[in-house]
Protein backbone atom coordinates (compact mmCIF):
# COMPACT_ATOMS: atom_id res chain seq x y z
CA UNK A 1 0.00 0.00 0.00
CA UNK A 2 1.01 3.65 -0.47
CA UNK A 3 2.04 5.60 2.66
CA UNK A 4 3.77 8.81 3.79
CA UNK A 5 6.80 7.89 5.92
CA UNK A 6 8.96 9.95 8.28
CA UNK A 7 12.56 9.30 7.27
CA UNK A 8 14.35 11.47 9.83
CA UNK A 9 16.70 14.38 9.16
CA UNK A 10 13.91 16.65 7.96
CA UNK A 11 12.60 14.23 5.34
CA UNK A 12 9.29 12.57 4.58
CA UNK A 13 8.72 10.30 1.62
CA UNK A 14 5.94 8.52 -0.24
CA UNK A 15 6.62 4.77 -0.18
CA UNK A 16 5.09 1.36 -0.73
CA UNK A 17 4.61 -0.33 2.65
CA UNK A 18 3.18 -3.72 3.72
CA UNK A 19 -0.48 -3.95 4.66
CA UNK A 20 -1.06 -3.81 8.43
CA UNK A 21 -2.29 -6.91 10.27
CA UNK A 22 -4.02 -7.58 13.58
CA UNK A 23 -1.36 -7.87 16.31
CA UNK A 24 -3.60 -7.89 19.38
CA UNK A 25 -7.17 -9.00 20.03
CA UNK A 26 -8.10 -5.36 20.78
CA UNK A 27 -6.87 -4.10 17.38
CA UNK A 28 -8.88 -3.05 14.36
CA UNK A 29 -7.75 -2.57 10.76
CA UNK A 30 -9.15 0.54 9.09
CA UNK A 31 -9.35 1.35 5.40
CA UNK A 32 -8.55 5.06 5.34
CA UNK A 33 -11.09 7.04 3.32
CA UNK A 34 -9.84 10.56 4.11
CA UNK A 35 -6.74 11.88 5.86
CA UNK A 36 -4.94 15.19 6.33
CA UNK A 37 -1.67 16.85 7.30
CA UNK A 38 -1.30 18.38 10.76
CA UNK A 39 1.17 20.97 12.03
CA UNK A 40 2.39 18.23 14.38
CA UNK A 41 3.55 16.28 11.32
CA UNK A 42 5.71 19.26 10.38
CA UNK A 43 7.09 19.36 13.94
CA UNK A 44 8.02 15.67 13.54
CA UNK A 45 9.72 16.40 10.22
CA UNK A 46 11.74 19.17 11.88
CA UNK A 47 12.91 16.81 14.64
CA UNK A 48 10.97 18.71 17.31
CA UNK A 49 9.13 15.62 18.62
CA UNK A 50 11.78 13.56 20.45
CA UNK A 51 9.55 10.48 20.77
CA UNK A 52 8.91 10.25 17.02
CA UNK A 53 10.36 7.10 15.47
CA UNK A 54 12.05 7.12 12.08
CA UNK A 55 10.45 5.05 9.29
CA UNK A 56 7.01 5.42 10.90
CA UNK A 57 4.02 6.14 8.68
CA UNK A 58 2.79 9.62 9.53
CA UNK A 59 -0.80 10.74 10.15
CA UNK A 60 -3.00 10.96 13.24
CA UNK A 61 -6.06 12.77 11.88
CA UNK A 62 -8.21 10.62 9.60
CA UNK A 63 -11.44 8.73 9.06
CA UNK A 64 -12.17 5.40 7.48
CA UNK A 65 -14.04 2.11 7.38
CA UNK A 66 -13.48 -0.85 9.68
CA UNK A 67 -12.48 -3.91 7.63
CA UNK A 68 -11.32 -6.28 10.39
CA UNK A 69 -11.44 -6.45 14.19
CA UNK A 70 -9.66 -8.48 16.85
CA UNK A 71 -11.58 -10.98 18.95
CA UNK A 72 -11.91 -8.60 21.92
CA UNK A 73 -13.25 -5.59 20.02
CA UNK A 74 -16.88 -5.19 21.10
CA UNK A 75 -18.09 -1.76 19.95
CA UNK A 76 -17.22 -1.91 16.25
CA UNK A 77 -17.60 -4.28 13.34
CA UNK A 78 -16.54 -4.51 9.72
CA UNK A 79 -18.31 -1.91 7.61
CA UNK A 80 -18.59 0.75 10.33
CA UNK A 81 -17.52 4.26 9.35
CA UNK A 82 -15.28 5.71 12.06
CA UNK A 83 -13.23 8.73 13.07
CA UNK A 84 -9.90 7.87 14.68
CA UNK A 85 -8.67 9.40 17.93
CA UNK A 86 -5.24 11.06 17.88
CA UNK A 87 -4.41 9.17 21.08
CA UNK A 88 -4.23 5.48 21.85
CA UNK A 89 -5.57 4.68 25.31
CA UNK A 90 -6.42 1.56 27.25
CA UNK A 91 -9.38 2.98 29.21
CA UNK A 92 -8.28 1.08 32.32
CA UNK A 93 -5.20 2.77 33.84
CA UNK A 94 -5.12 5.49 36.52
CA UNK A 95 -5.00 8.30 33.95
CA UNK A 96 -7.57 6.91 31.52
CA UNK A 97 -10.16 6.47 34.28
CA UNK A 98 -9.82 10.19 35.03
CA UNK A 99 -10.04 11.26 31.40
CA UNK A 100 -6.31 12.05 31.10
CA UNK A 101 -5.88 9.80 28.08
CA UNK A 102 -2.82 11.66 26.81
CA UNK A 103 -0.95 10.08 29.72
CA UNK A 104 -2.21 6.51 29.29
CA UNK A 105 0.40 4.12 30.68
CA UNK A 106 -0.09 1.45 28.01
CA UNK A 107 3.08 0.93 25.90
CA UNK A 108 1.18 2.40 22.93
CA UNK A 109 -0.63 4.94 25.11
CA UNK A 110 -0.89 8.65 24.41
CA UNK A 111 0.06 10.08 21.04
CA UNK A 112 1.36 7.01 19.25
CA UNK A 113 -0.32 6.96 15.83
CA UNK A 114 1.85 8.60 13.22
CA UNK A 115 4.53 9.27 15.83
CA UNK A 116 5.69 6.02 17.45
CA UNK A 117 3.53 3.53 15.50
CA UNK A 118 2.26 3.63 11.93
CA UNK A 119 -0.46 6.20 11.34
CA UNK A 120 -3.14 7.10 8.85
CA UNK A 121 -1.48 8.85 5.90
CA UNK A 122 -1.81 5.53 4.15
CA UNK A 123 -4.39 3.28 2.55
CA UNK A 124 -4.81 1.09 5.64
CA UNK A 125 -3.85 1.38 9.32
CA UNK A 126 -3.91 -0.72 12.48
CA UNK A 127 -5.65 0.87 15.49
CA UNK A 128 -4.70 -0.50 18.95
CA UNK A 129 -7.39 -0.42 21.66
CA UNK A 130 -10.00 0.12 18.96
CA UNK A 131 -12.96 0.24 21.37
CA UNK A 132 -11.46 3.39 22.93
CA UNK A 133 -9.76 4.90 19.88
CA UNK A 134 -12.62 4.91 17.36
CA UNK A 135 -15.79 6.99 17.14
CA UNK A 136 -18.73 5.86 15.04
CA UNK A 137 -19.68 8.32 12.29
CA UNK A 138 -23.49 8.52 12.13
CA UNK A 139 -25.51 8.55 8.94
CA UNK A 140 -25.75 12.03 7.51
CA UNK A 141 -22.23 13.04 8.61
CA UNK A 142 -19.73 13.08 5.75
CA UNK A 143 -16.07 12.15 5.90
CA UNK A 144 -15.14 15.81 5.52
CA UNK A 145 -17.40 16.80 8.41
CA UNK A 146 -15.87 14.13 10.65
CA UNK A 147 -12.24 14.46 9.53
CA UNK A 148 -10.95 16.66 12.37
CA UNK A 149 -12.91 15.04 15.21
CA UNK A 150 -10.04 13.12 16.78
CA UNK A 151 -7.33 15.79 16.80
CA UNK A 152 -7.65 19.54 16.19
CA UNK A 153 -11.36 19.67 16.97
CA UNK A 154 -10.69 17.64 20.12
CA UNK A 155 -7.89 20.09 20.95
CA UNK A 156 -10.20 23.10 20.59
CA UNK A 157 -12.91 21.38 22.63
CA UNK A 158 -10.47 20.38 25.37
CA UNK A 159 -8.86 23.82 25.40
CA UNK A 160 -12.18 25.62 25.75
CA UNK A 161 -13.07 23.39 28.69
CA UNK A 162 -9.63 23.85 30.23
CA UNK A 163 -9.91 27.64 29.97
CA UNK A 164 -12.98 27.66 32.27
CA UNK A 165 -14.98 29.93 29.93
CA UNK A 166 -18.13 31.27 31.56
CA UNK A 167 -21.21 32.86 29.99
CA UNK A 168 -20.62 36.53 29.11
CA UNK A 169 -16.82 36.19 29.34
CA UNK A 170 -14.49 37.86 26.85
CA UNK A 171 -12.36 35.15 25.24
CA UNK A 172 -9.22 35.82 23.20
CA UNK A 173 -7.84 33.14 20.89
CA UNK A 174 -4.32 33.75 19.58
CA UNK A 175 -3.77 32.06 16.24
CA UNK A 176 -6.29 31.47 13.45
CA UNK A 177 -4.63 28.43 11.97
CA UNK A 178 -6.41 25.06 11.99
CA UNK A 179 -6.27 24.55 15.76
CA UNK A 180 -7.11 28.18 16.46
CA UNK A 181 -10.16 28.03 14.20
CA UNK A 182 -11.42 24.92 15.98
CA UNK A 183 -10.79 26.65 19.31
CA UNK A 184 -12.87 29.64 18.21
CA UNK A 185 -15.74 27.31 17.30
CA UNK A 186 -15.59 25.50 20.64
CA UNK A 187 -15.22 28.67 22.71
CA UNK A 188 -18.50 29.84 21.20
CA UNK A 189 -20.31 26.86 22.73
CA UNK A 190 -19.94 28.44 26.20
CA UNK A 191 -21.92 31.61 25.53
CA UNK A 192 -19.18 34.25 25.83
CA UNK A 193 -20.13 37.89 25.36
CA UNK A 194 -17.27 38.40 22.92
CA UNK A 195 -14.72 36.21 21.13
CA UNK A 196 -11.57 37.91 19.85
CA UNK A 197 -9.46 36.27 17.13
CA UNK A 198 -5.82 37.36 16.79
CA UNK A 199 -3.55 36.44 13.88
CA UNK A 200 -0.88 37.99 11.65
CA UNK A 201 -2.47 36.58 8.47
CA UNK A 202 -5.28 38.75 7.10
CA UNK A 203 -6.59 35.95 4.87
CA UNK A 204 -7.16 33.76 7.94
CA UNK A 205 -8.86 36.61 9.77
CA UNK A 206 -11.08 37.09 6.73
CA UNK A 207 -12.09 33.42 7.02
CA UNK A 208 -12.91 34.00 10.70
CA UNK A 209 -15.13 36.96 9.78
CA UNK A 210 -16.77 35.14 6.87
CA UNK A 211 -17.67 32.15 9.03
CA UNK A 212 -18.77 34.28 11.99
CA UNK A 213 -16.30 32.62 14.36
CA UNK A 214 -15.38 35.78 16.30
CA UNK A 215 -16.87 39.13 17.20
CA UNK A 216 -13.57 41.00 16.78
CA UNK A 217 -10.49 40.22 14.67
CA UNK A 218 -7.10 41.80 15.39
CA UNK A 219 -3.82 41.70 13.46
CA UNK A 220 -0.75 42.57 15.60
CA UNK A 221 0.89 43.92 12.47
CA UNK A 222 -1.41 46.91 12.33
CA UNK A 223 -3.06 47.02 15.77
CA UNK A 224 -1.84 47.41 19.35
CA UNK A 225 -3.59 44.23 20.45
CA UNK A 226 -3.10 44.74 24.18
CA UNK A 227 -4.44 48.30 24.09
CA UNK A 228 -7.42 47.33 21.91
CA UNK A 229 -8.42 44.50 24.23
CA UNK A 230 -8.18 46.82 27.23
CA UNK A 231 -10.53 49.20 25.40
CA UNK A 232 -12.96 46.37 24.66
CA UNK A 233 -13.01 45.11 28.27
CA UNK A 234 -13.27 48.26 30.35
CA UNK A 235 -9.53 48.28 31.03
CA UNK A 236 -9.42 44.74 32.46
CA UNK A 237 -8.21 42.38 29.74
CA UNK A 238 -9.59 39.07 28.49
CA UNK A 239 -11.25 36.69 30.96
CA UNK A 240 -9.79 33.67 29.17
CA UNK A 241 -6.91 33.48 26.71
CA UNK A 242 -6.23 30.45 24.51
CA UNK A 243 -2.82 30.41 22.82
CA UNK A 244 -2.88 28.35 19.62
CA UNK A 245 -0.08 29.96 17.59
CA UNK A 246 3.08 28.60 19.19
CA UNK A 247 5.59 31.45 18.82
CA UNK A 248 7.63 33.45 21.31
CA UNK A 249 5.57 36.53 20.48
CA UNK A 250 2.23 34.78 20.92
CA UNK A 251 3.35 33.23 24.21
CA UNK A 252 4.21 36.68 25.55
CA UNK A 253 0.99 38.18 24.24
CA UNK A 254 -1.09 35.50 25.98
CA UNK A 255 -0.23 36.65 29.51
CA UNK A 256 -0.10 40.33 28.57
CA UNK A 257 -3.69 40.51 27.28
CA UNK A 258 -5.19 38.48 30.13
CA UNK A 259 -6.92 40.30 32.97
CA UNK A 260 -5.79 39.69 36.55
CA UNK A 261 -6.93 36.26 37.82
CA UNK A 262 -7.65 35.06 34.27
CA UNK A 263 -6.95 31.59 32.88
CA UNK A 264 -4.29 31.40 30.17
CA UNK A 265 -4.55 28.12 28.28
CA UNK A 266 -1.56 27.24 26.08
CA UNK A 267 -2.59 24.56 23.58
CA UNK A 268 -0.02 25.21 20.84
CA UNK A 269 2.94 22.90 20.28
CA UNK A 270 6.27 24.73 20.53
CA UNK A 271 9.57 23.82 18.90
CA UNK A 272 11.55 25.94 21.38
CA UNK A 273 11.47 26.50 25.14
CA UNK A 274 9.58 29.54 26.46
CA UNK A 275 10.18 31.57 29.61
CA UNK A 276 7.65 32.82 32.12
CA UNK A 277 8.82 36.32 33.17
CA UNK A 278 7.45 36.02 36.68
CA UNK A 279 8.58 39.46 37.92
CA UNK A 280 6.74 41.13 35.03
CA UNK A 281 3.50 39.31 35.69
CA UNK A 282 3.68 39.37 39.47
CA UNK A 283 0.34 40.47 40.92
CA UNK A 284 -1.73 39.41 37.92
CA UNK A 285 -2.39 36.10 39.71
CA UNK A 286 -2.80 34.21 36.45
CA UNK A 287 -3.60 30.53 36.14
CA UNK A 288 -1.62 28.81 33.35
CA UNK A 289 -2.84 25.54 31.88
CA UNK A 290 -1.07 23.68 29.13
CA UNK A 291 -0.21 20.28 27.69
CA UNK A 292 -1.16 17.76 25.05
CA UNK A 293 -4.85 17.29 24.34
CA UNK A 294 -6.82 14.72 26.31
CA UNK A 295 -8.99 13.67 23.39
CA UNK A 296 -11.59 11.87 25.48
CA UNK A 297 -14.75 13.66 24.25
CA UNK A 298 -14.96 12.47 20.65
CA UNK A 299 -18.48 11.07 20.98
CA UNK A 300 -19.75 14.41 22.34
CA UNK A 301 -17.99 16.22 19.50
CA UNK A 302 -19.53 13.88 16.94
CA UNK A 303 -23.00 14.60 18.33
CA UNK A 304 -22.33 18.33 18.03
CA UNK A 305 -21.25 17.81 14.42
CA UNK A 306 -24.34 15.74 13.67
CA UNK A 307 -26.71 18.41 15.03
CA UNK A 308 -24.93 21.27 13.27
CA UNK A 309 -23.35 22.94 16.32
CA UNK A 310 -19.83 22.32 14.99
CA UNK A 311 -18.91 22.45 11.31
CA UNK A 312 -15.23 22.43 10.36
CA UNK A 313 -15.62 21.99 6.60
CA UNK A 314 -14.57 25.61 6.11
CA UNK A 315 -11.05 24.57 7.17
CA UNK A 316 -10.66 22.37 4.08
CA UNK A 317 -9.14 24.68 1.49
CA UNK A 318 -7.33 22.04 -0.58
CA UNK A 319 -8.11 18.51 -1.76
CA UNK A 320 -5.93 15.92 -3.45
CA UNK A 321 -5.09 12.21 -3.63
CA UNK A 322 -2.49 10.35 -1.57
CA UNK A 323 -0.12 10.02 -4.51
CA UNK A 324 0.22 13.82 -4.50
CA UNK A 325 1.01 13.98 -0.76
CA UNK A 326 4.55 15.33 -1.15
CA UNK A 327 3.31 18.41 -2.99
CA UNK A 328 0.58 18.79 -0.36
CA UNK A 329 3.26 18.69 2.35
CA UNK A 330 5.29 21.36 0.58
CA UNK A 331 2.35 23.73 0.23
CA UNK A 332 1.19 23.13 3.81
CA UNK A 333 4.64 23.62 5.36
CA UNK A 334 5.31 26.79 3.37
CA UNK A 335 1.76 28.08 4.02
CA UNK A 336 1.31 28.77 0.34
CA UNK A 337 -1.94 29.43 -1.52
CA UNK A 338 -3.77 30.44 1.71
CA UNK A 339 -3.87 26.79 2.75
CA UNK A 340 -5.60 25.87 6.00
CA UNK A 341 -6.12 22.11 5.77
CA UNK A 342 -5.83 19.42 3.13
CA UNK A 343 -8.33 16.64 2.57
CA UNK A 344 -6.29 13.76 1.14
CA UNK A 345 -8.04 10.73 -0.31
CA UNK A 346 -6.17 7.44 -0.60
Amino acid sequence: MLAVVYKGNGRVALEERPMPVIQNDKDAIIRVTLTTICSSDIHIKHGAVPRAVENTILGHEFVGEVIQTGNLVRRFKAGDRVAVNVETFCGECFYCKRGYVNNCTDPDGGWALGCRIDGGQAEYVRIPHADQGLTLIPEGVSDEQALFTGDILSTGYWGAELAEIKPADTVAVIGAGPTGLCTLMCAGLYGPSAVISIDVDDSRLELVRREGLADVTLNPGDTDVRQRILELTGGRGADAVLEAAGSQESFRMAWQIARPNAVVCVIAMYEQAQTLPLPDMYGKNLVFKTGGVDASHCEEIMRLIACGKLDTRCLITHRTSLDNAMEAYRIFEQKEDSVIKWAIKP
